[in-house]
């Protein structure tokens, strides 16, 4: 669980005063590494505050990814994700979304 931004400041703000980390870790129940993180990020953003993740948005189109799939059903993951621009895990994750199966038939496994 993140810490609040003012909890943080309240840290830093302690560690100014010329208290050493382990001092201050004791006082709040931090720990060191985190200490050291948020003085790190407070000099080169000059906030305390999280950062947040990037949203990604959806990559590959379902539509165009079942069309394709319907067109070729043969190829190999990878010359989808050519097609698609992208790598061979999002096209099996976006498969496995779409409840797409990828094995071949018994004639192409070597089985008769």
């Amino acid at each position: 669980m993140a810490y609040d931004k003012k909890y943080r400041e309240q840290v830093l703000k302690h560690l100014s005063e010329g208290n050493t980390l382990k001092a201050t870790q004791e006082v709040f129940g931090v720990g060191i590494t985190a200490m050291q993180r948020w003085k790190k990020l407070k000099l080169e953003t000059g906030s305390v505050e999280d950062t947040k993740r990037k949203e990604r948005t959806p990559e590959i189109c379902p539509d165009q990814l079942q069309t394709y799939i319907n067109e070729k059903p043969d190829s190999y993951l990878r010359e989808i994700a050519e097609k698609f621009n992208c790598t061979p895990q999002a096209i099996f994750y976006a498969l496995k979304r779409l409840k797409i199966t990828r094995k071949k038939n018994d004639t192409l496994c070597g089985k008769k």
